[in-house]
Formats: structure tokens, C-alpha cells, sequence
């Protein structure tokens, strides 16, 4: 008998090899990854660009690096601990138990989150354990980047004046005992998780988390200097518009990558993201023109990320014609608490959050997930959802309880991230002043750093008459030359 011509196919692409086991879908694996990559591109460079721009010139690079400094810093953490903290085993009903994601054994496994099996009173299985068609390893990438941005929002409200050594003993801290508590708890097989509290891709466990902490986090660290909190002029506007360009194109991944497949649900989500994002943007922008006679670019940056955060926990549960809905609210709350709201409630302006995280994250988040309870498309949630019959309020049944679900579920992590931040931002001062000194909040990033965003003379710069003629602030001075010529 002739001998079998050998196999032309590599052993790598080969089905029910190691390289491609039987459980494992390419499509899926391919779209998880690249869902993973488009939401790391969100942080870096996405924010790094966005925060480096729309600060001071005297603050860009400290705001960028605070951004890029976040993002390596959770990675490691994330494989390390943080992961099993938040996707393991059960260890308190709120909480995973740490543990790394590092192993050869665990990595190349079908991936599988433990603690997600629904059951019914009687003990008999409603919803099976959440098993997605690809390696433990593109789970753990995905969830780190969603991590990793969350820290990074929360930095918006401190920027300008955070010790730079501080930050960096906050970002492990607030990671291990604030985000890790919403991720498992809402998305890892937690007690929400099993309640039924809808959170389709972070509208909870990153946006109001993230801003409630900012918030906070602002208070404990005090407001930046009085001479940047009257005037911060943004240091580059088109940059900023890259940067927020990215963290656009970036949602796809966010809100796409969520249900853990290349399916139908998935396009839902991606669609209903940028029907959001844009009826926002032109709320928030209109809003703008009605009231102040012009179009802010940075408000109608504000309006695209308001936008996103309100769809982001019902992304692939509601249909088209709620998304429009939930952009035109997420264009015009946020904007009256920022715009009126703000100005008008002494608690809000004695907390000087940077760049308005409370208002873009916490308060659009927290009415995403309220307008979830009450749009979620009955079909929709049994494409995704663990709980049978789960619905929003407009489609009668249980959807009222839903709204209640929702508002319950929000103010968890609303009390969670109060008291939690807070008492890391007092552990931490007990040890290394939150605060920068006065010399460093009068110079900026020559004296944090020892570097400048732009080889230019600008904000911060201490004034030598032998060189500058004007000041940051638009002052002008003499200028002392010597000889004939005249440098400028």
C-alpha cells in the first residue's frame, strides 16, 4: 500500500492540531483580537494624544505620560493579579481571587469565565457558563485593555497638578480594590451579574466608575493652581482632534468586541454606537450655538464622548431608533450639568475636575444604564444576557423592574468608588504628597519631568529677560538685547 503524500497544509493552520484545536473559531479569535487592539488604540495613543493636547502647553507632557505610564502599569498588574480578581473564581460575591494569568496551561485553553453559569431557584441551569470560541489568551488581552482605559479616564480629573509619583502608587491600588470589585461583579459571575444588571460593555464597571473616582480623587488631591484654573487654554486643538478621532473609531472594538463573538449582536452594537456618538455630538453642539452663539470643538468632543458612554451599556441591546433617543439625552444632560448645573452648585466648582470626567463619564454613564432599563430589546437581551425574559421598562413584563435593577446596580459602584478612592488617596498621602509642590505647579513639565512638549517659550517657563518678552499668561516685558542683532 503507497504511503500518504504528505500534508501540504503547515501544522499551524491545520485543524484539530494544538495551533487549532476543534473548540476554536478563527472568526471570532480574529475579531477578538482586533477588538482588543482597537480599544488599546483608544489609550495609547488615543488619550496619550487627546490629554497631551487639550491641556495647557505646560502640562502636556505630563498629562500624556500619565496616560501612557497607566496603561504599561496596569498590563502588568493585570496578568499578575488583577485578572483572576476579576473574571475567576468567586471569592466574596463582588470579588474574584487573585491570581496570575501567566501559564502556558491556562492561556492556550478554550476560555471560559467560571462563575457566570445561571441558575434557577431550583438549581437547574437557565443560562450555560460563558465559553467563547478562542484561547484564554484573547480574553485576558481584551479585558486588560478595558482595565487600562479606565484608569486612564479617571487621570482626566487630576491632571495639572497630581504628584506624578503619586499616580503611580494610585493606579495598582485603584485597580486591585475599586475596578476589579465592578468587573467581577457586574461581568465576571458577580451578585449584579446574577441579579440581572444590564452592563453590555462598561457603562457602569468603566464610565461611572471611572468618573465617580475622578471626582473623588480631585477632591483628596485639590485643584490646580489659580492661575491654570482661569485660564488652561488647550495647546493644540487638531491634535486633539486626532486623539478624539481615535477614541471614535476605537468604540467599535469597545462596544463590538463585547458580546466575545463575530455575530449578529455584535453588529448591533458597532451600529448603535455610531448612531449615538453622532446625534451627540450635533446635540451638544447646537446646544452650543442656541446658548453661547458658537460651536465649541472641544464641547462637540465632549458631546462624540458623551455619546459613546451613554450607549455603551445597551450597545448591542437596543434598536436603532433608541439609540437616536439615548444620543439626544446624552447630548443635552450632560451638557446642562456641565454648562448650568456646574456653575451654579457651589460643591461642583470648589472640586476642580480637569477635564470634566464627572459630567462626560459619570453622569452619561450612569443614564446609559438607566436608559438601558428601559430600552433593552427583549430579542436583543436573549442574544447576550444571562437572565431569561430580561427587558427594558417601554416593553412592559419585568422591564420595570429593570429600571429599579439598573438604578440599584449604578449606586454600587457610585458608593464602592467613593469610599474606596478615598481611602487609597489617604493611604497614599500618609506616604507621598498627592500634590505637587509650588515649584512644580508654577513651572509645569520642565520641573516634573525635565522636558517640554515643544521647543518653544511657553507656560511654566521661569521668565529670563536676556531671552522671553512675553509671558505665558499674554503679559508682555521688555526684552534686554546686547549688539546689533537682534535674535528672536
Amino acid at each position: 500500500m503507497a504511503a500518504l503524500p504528505p500534508n501540504p497544509v503547515p501544522l499551524a493552520y491545520q485543524g484539530g492540531t494544538p495551533a487549532v484545536p476543534v473548540w476554536l473559531n478563527k472568526g471570532d479569535n480574529a475579531w477578538q483580537m482586533i477588538s482588543a487592539t482597537l480599544v488599546g488604540l483608544q489609550s495609547v495613543p488615543g488619550l496619550v494624544i487627546l490629554y497631551g493636547s487639550v491641556v495647557k502647553k505646560k502640562w502636556a507632557v505630563n498629562s500624556a505620560f500619565m496616560a501612557l505610564y497607566a496603561f504599561a502599569a496596569v498590563v502588568i498588574c493585570w496578568v499578575l493579579w488583577a485578572y483572576n480578581m476579576s473574571f475567576g473564581h468567586k471569592l466574596l460575591p463582588f470579588w474574584g481571587k487573585a491570581g496570575p494569568a501567566l501559564g502556558q496551561k491556562f492561556l492556550v485553553n478554550q476560555a471560559l469565565l467560571p462563575e457566570t453559569t445561571q441558575f434557577h431557584h431550583d438549581g437547574t441551569v437557565e443560562t450555560a457558563m460563558v465559553t467563547p470560541l478562542y484561547p484564554m489568551a484573547s480574553m485576558v488581552w481584551f479585558q486588560c485593555v478595558f482595565a487600562a482605559i479606565t484608569v486612564i479616564i479617571l487621570a482626566g480629573s487630576v491632571l495639572g497638578r497630581i504628584n506624578i509619583k503619586a499616580w503611580m502608587a494610585f493606579v495598582p491600588l485603584w485597580l486591585t480594590f475599586c475596578y476589579t470589585v465592578g468587573a467581577f461583579s457586574l461581568w465576571g459571575g458577580g451578585f449584579l451579574f446574577h441579579w440581572g444588571v444590564i452592563d453590555y460593555s462598561g457603562g457602569y464597571v468603566i464610565h461611572l466608575s471611572s468618573g465617580i473616582a475622578g471626582f473623588t480623587a480631585a477632591f483628596w488631591v485639590g485643584p490646580r493652581s489659580k492661575k491654570d484654573r482661569e485660564r488652561f487654554p488647550p495647546n493644540n486643538v487638531l491634535l486633539m482632534l486626532a486623539g478624539a478621532g481615535l477614541l471614535w473609531m476605537g468604540w467599535a472594538g469597545f462596544n463590538g468586541g463585547d458580546p466575545y463573538a463575530a455575530n449578529v449582536d455584535s453588529s448591533m452594537a458597532v451600529l448603535n454606537t455610531n448612531i449615538c456618538a453622532a446625534t451627540s455630538f450635533l446635540i451638544w453642539t447646537w446646544l452650543d450655538v442656541i446658548f453661547f452663539k458658537k460651536p465649541s470643538v472641544i464641547g462637540a468632543v465632549q458631546g462624540m464622548i458623551t455619546g459613546l458612554v451613554c450607549i455603551t451599556p445597551g450597545a448591542g441591546l437596543v434598536q436603532g431608533w433608541a439609540a437616536i433617543v439615548m444620543g439626544i439625552l446624552s447630548g443635552s444632560v450632560p451638557w446642562f450639568t456641565m454648562m448650568i448645573v456646574h456653575k451654579r452648585w457651589t460643591l461642583l466648582q470648589q472640586i476642580d475636575d480637569t477635564l470634566g470626567v464627572f459630567h462626560t463619564h459619570a453622569v452619561a454613564g450612569l443614564l446609559g444604564g438607566v436608559l438601558t432599563g428601559l430600552f433593552a430589546e427583549p430579542q436583543l437581551c436573549a442574544m447576550f444576557l444571562p437572565v431569561a425574559d430580561s427587558r427594558g421598562g417601554v416593553y412592559g413584563g419585568s422591564g420595570g423592574m429593570q429600571i429599579l435593577k439598573q438604578l440599584a446596580g449604578g449606586a454600587f459602584i457610585i458608593g464602592w468608588n467613593l469610599v474606596l478612592t478615598s481611602i487609597i488617596c489617604v493611604a497614599i498621602n500618609l506616604v507621598i504628597p498627592l500634590r505637587m509642590s509650588e515649584e512644580q505647579l508654577s513651572i509645569g513639565d520642565d520641573a516634573v519631568h525635565g522636558e517640554e512638549a515643544y521647543a518653544l517659550w511657553g507656560d511654566g517657563e521661569k521668565y529670563d529677560s536676556t531671552k522671553h518678552g512675553m509671558y505665558s499668561d499674554d503679559t508682555l516685558h521688555s526684552k534686554a538685547f546686547t549688539g546689533a542683532t537682534q535674535v528672536v
